[in-house]
């Protein structure tokens, strides 16, 4: 998840879901809520440590911290030197993740194909917008942190490239290269605010509309290829305040030839999804495991 959410295009939401860990990670941030914290409160801290699923939430988060500051030079270098091969490993994991996630919803009909229809026209629009020049005042990486920390668990919306649409990805990025304290505690207040908050909102939607919401969550998914596709042609770009130039508008684009390049880029996108298909596999036994004990 945590290698997910560094790149700008794959969220680590949809991660969570390949690894069949999300239902578990949505319940677990959503049992951070208020009863916990008046039991914080009132210093009753066995009380409030039953009530809270810490140990899966202190796994995942060291995971997460652990990938994004051992892995955040090694992207960004990718990102800007072999970004080919990149989003075509990230392709590949996508493509393969929507042929998963779909097999959970019960019964596909016409009302779950028009959800999953219409959070796919969603993120199709809403990944192809234009990112923006903002500003890099606290309280706007506050916010960023609220925003960008609900698209990370969603999957199908990065995280990261909500926070290249307001403008902060790169500012973040650098924040976390540079051990920026103060930037980084502000913008995990934020994310923590936001993900508290939407954890609740997801869970409450989850346990009463379970196959409505994988529907959508599936949608969100395939509308997200669209960011994530390998070849791009640049129509625009822009000088951002340092003075460096920045690609605004891009469109996707065939290959124009087959070279190592595409060769390449297609055994990353294959290993992707295969590497995705292991996994549902392994969830799958695991689950199987856990209902032959129960």
């Amino acid at each position: 998840m945590g290698a997910a959410d560094v790149v700008p295009g794959v969220s680590g939401g949809t991660m969570a879901f390949i690894t069949g860990i999300y239902e578990e990670l949505i319940l677990s941030i959503k049992s951070v809520d208020l009863t916990a914290f008046r039991l914080v409160v009132s210093l009753r801290w066995k009380e409030a440590l039953a009530h809270i699923r810490w140990p899966f939430l202190v796994a995942v988060l060291a995971g997460i911290l652990g990938a994004i500051f051992s892995l955040a030079k090694g992207i960004a270098w990718l990102l800007e030197h072999t970004p080919v091969h990149l989003w075509a490993f990230f392709f590949g994991l996508v493509l393969a993740s929507v042929l998963t996630v779909s097999k959970r919803v019960g019964r596909w009909g016409v009302g779950m194909l028009s959800v999953a229809g219409l959070a796919a026209v969603g993120a199709y629009l809403l990944v192809g917008l234009v990112p923006v020049e903002t500003p890099e005042a606290g309280w706007f990486v506050l916010l960023s942190g609220m925003i960008a920390v609900c698209a990370m668990i969603l999957p199908g919306i990065s995280g990261s490239f909500i926070l290249v649409l307001l403008g902060k990805y790169q500012y973040i990025l650098a924040a976390v290269n540079n051990r920026d304290v103060v930037t980084l505690g502000i913008f995990a207040v934020g994310a923590a605010i936001g993900l508290l908050s939407f954890a609740q909102v997801l869970g409450w939607i989850f346990r009463r509309h379970h196959d409505l919401t994988v529907a959508m969550l599936t949608g969100l998914m395939v509308g997200s290829l669209r960011k994530i596709w390998p070849w791009k042609e640049t129509i625009s770009t822009m000088l951002n305040r340092h003075g460096k130039t920045v690609p605004v508008e891009r469109v996707n684009i065939l290959p124009e030839t087959f070279s190592g390049e595409v060769g390449l880029a297609a055994a990353l996108a294959a290993l992707g999804i295969v590497l995705v298909v292991l996994l549902d596999r392994v969830a799958a036994h695991r689950g199987d495991a856990r209902g032959e004990k129960s």
